[in-house]
């Protein structure tokens, strides 16, 4: 897949310009992929994105969780090298605008969970790319 195949050429490039932590975490998610697709698990270039996001979760929560400053320098590195392998999302500013269409819909939900719920759906439904917790402080913007 071209997606995997990117990485890996991402990576080589790391290696031979020396940059220790660009290659270390560009290995981590080859190695993670290629396992995903020897289980079956992988098979569109968007599973794969999928294993980068987890990867760049995994290293958010480790990053709110550390207390050592040169752990989270390093891993500040490591989840901006793996962002740039991912489509940009839309911003919050962006999602408020995308949620223009369905905005008396959104404040009429109960609460802000369903709220979510039926904005998500719209979004979806347009092929908006976006991240959760952004999407959450969309609808509280639009509810307020």
């Amino acid at each position: 897949m071209q997606f995997l195949d990117d990485v890996k050429r991402r990576m080589m490039a790391a290696m031979k310009a020396g940059d220790v932590v660009r290659k270390e975490i560009l290995r981590v998610a080859v190695g993670e992929i290629t396992t995903n697709e020897a289980r079956g698990t992988v098979k569109t270039e968007d599973d794969e994105r999928a294993i980068v996001r987890k990867l760049m979760k995994s290293n958010e929560e480790t990053l709110s969780l550390t207390t050592d400053e040169a752990q989270k320098q390093v891993l500040l590195q490591e989840i901006a090298i793996l962002r740039e392998l991912l489509p940009q999302s839309l911003g919050v500013d962006a999602i408020v605008e995308a949620l223009a269409p369905v905005r008396d819909a959104l404040r009429a939900e109960a609460n802000d969970g369903k709220a979510t719920g039926a904005a998500m759906k719209h979004l979806k439904s347009v092929g908006a790319l976006v991240e959760g917790k952004d999407v959450s402080e969309a609808v509280r913007r639009v509810r307020a």
